[in-house]
């Protein structure tokens, strides 16, 4: 999946992987944000994957967003190889609960940097890089503090609900 004029790659270890990431490509829709979409693995397809992350750069992405289950290595080679922002995105597994994935995403080496976000916490990994390119763009910073606004309306009104 491409967009006009991508920002940021969202990118995944399994197709399997897709349901939870489609949340982070959704919160982009919702920004209008461009983006690319691709099963990346840092197991089955290493070459492939520092490849496409090694020149995503030079193809205007700014941020990566990386989604992995298990042994999730892809955020930190995608880390290792791009020298903007990454964010993980550790995916539930069914052995350990998606445990396994937060620590192999939260625990890279000094020099490597990748944020994370909650398990299964693609549509936060969506916000955080909006957030990131709103650093400097005033129109996108417009945006996010309507939606932050948004979200706040929302509460009020479930909370006057409750409370009559």
């Amino acid at each position: 999946m491409k967009s006009k004029n991508p920002v940021v790659a969202v990118i995944m270890g399994s197709d399997s992987d897709l349901e939870t990431m489609r949340e982070a490509a959704n919160v982009l829709d919702e920004f209008g944000i461009g983006y690319e979409m691709r099963v990346a693995s840092a197991h089955r397809t290493p070459n492939y994957t520092a490849k496409y992350v090694t020149g995503a750069h030079k193809r205007g992405i700014k941020v990566i967003i990386a989604g992995a289950g298990g042994a999730a290595h892809l955020a930190g080679v995608a880390a290792a190889h791009f020298p903007l922002p990454v964010i993980g995105v550790p995916i539930q597994t069914k052995s350990l609960g998606g445990l396994d994935s937060l620590l192999s995403i939260v625990q890279m080496p000094g020099g490597i940097p990748v944020a994370s976000v909650a398990i299964g916490g693609a549509k936060n990994a969506g916000l955080l890089a909006v957030q990131i390119l709103a650093a400097g763009d005033k129109s996108l910073l417009q945006k996010m503090m309507k939606y932050k606004k948004r979200m706040e309306k929302d509460v009020l009104l479930k909370n006057k609900k409750i409370t009559g």
